[in-house]
């Protein structure tokens, strides 16, 4: 495991014989499971993954998955956005979720609602150690809180406190505070989207969208050129990923993903500082794992360390992208694998 969390030592063996749904919803894709805990460990039965916008509501999905399968004793669903009071209003989504109502609607009992993040954080006591990628590697060890900040659809964070022997995940919306500029640059940028969206979250920079309002502000506003095959690759493939893969061919590309990789450090540090997470912070979300060649191309560690008298802290953080996407929808299994044992 990354981490041991504070489920580690449960009593799994009452748990073994469970199914369980687990879910990960996010605003791009769906990814939904069905395992068994056989020997205190989770077996995956069926695994589907959904468009999300491709359904009008959750229960469809769930339903789809559960087709020839009897009713899994538990449910958690991994949700991009604050569960209160077992409801979920998700960011990046026109969807409502009730857990009251999902139960409803799928016939599942007590299905519980999870903050993806925080599911992530959860799914940290199952990964290995090769499911990451060593980016600084600070002081391993060291008696801490740790976080977790993972750049998407949207932007998501969370954190993990140690309360000496096992960290307890819980999820924050730290995403969507205020952008915060250093440069002159920066503050050109800001203005500009302020002029689109009013409030300016880092999440309207370190996220997929993120990146495309980085390149047309470099475009439109810096006048850096975008020549026309790169245009025409615009028009018709996923625009994050055509702008990361052309760092070396296009000028715009490059200066684009240089900030922002320099965005995610900077915000990364904010949130180890915030949390004192000097435990470790873990990167994950669907494009780090893609792009990580550009970390040490635009320097990710030097960015992170550039927050004045407290760089010495920094320094010795370990950091790491977490390369299986698949972590909130474990997280969620292990999350619900436990409760009431």
């Amino acid at each position: 495991m990354l981490l041991p969390l504070k489920y580690t030592s449960g009593d799994l063996g009452r748990a073994n014989g469970l199914t369980i749904l687990a879910g990960d919803i996010g605003a791009t894709k769906t990814n939904l499971a069905l395992y068994r805990v056989v020997n205190k460990q989770l077996m995956e039965i069926s695994k589907m993954k959904f468009i999300t916008r491709q359904f009008p509501e959750p229960a469809m999905m769930l339903k789809e998955v559960l087709k020839g399968w009897s009713k899994p004793d538990r449910v958690c669903i991994g949700v991009p956005g604050p569960v209160i009071n077992g409801k979920a209003m998700l960011t990046n989504l026109n969807w409502e979720i009730d857990e009251q109502l999902l139960a409803k609607e799928i016939g599942l009992n007590n299905p519980c609602l999870v903050n993806d993040l925080e599911a992530m954080a959860y799914g940290l006591a199952l990964l290995p150690e090769t499911d990451c990628v060593v980016v600084q590697k600070g002081i391993p060890g060291q008696a801490g809180n740790a976080a977790i900040i993972a750049p998407g659809t949207g932007l998501g964070e969370a954190g993990l406190y140690n309360d000496g022997s096992v960290y307890h995940p819980f999820a924050t919306e730290g995403g969507h505070c205020d952008f915060a500029p250093r440069t002159k640059l920066d503050i050109e940028l800001l203005n500009h989207l302020q002029e689109q969206f009013g409030h300016v979250s880092w999440e309207r920079l370190i996220c997929g969208p993120g990146i495309f309002n980085i390149y047309k502000f470099f475009r439109d506003v810096k006048s850096i050129n975008e020549p026309d095959w790169l245009n025409g690759l615009l028009e018709k493939a996923d625009l994050p990923a055509v702008i990361s893969s052309n760092v070396k061919a296009s000028e715009l590309c490059y200066k684009t993903m240089e900030y922002f990789i320099r965005y995610l450090a900077y915000e990364s540090a904010n949130l180890v500082l915030k949390l004192k997470a000097i435990g470790g912070l873990f990167i994950g979300g669907g494009i780090a794992p893609q792009i990580l060649e550009l970390f040490e191309v635009f320097r990710f560690n030097n960015s992170f360390c550039q927050s004045g008298r407290l760089n010495y802290v920094l320094k010795n953080v370990p950091v790491k992208v977490i390369k299986n996407t698949e972590a909130p929808l474990l997280g969620a299994a292990y999350f619900v694998m436990h409760q009431q044992l």
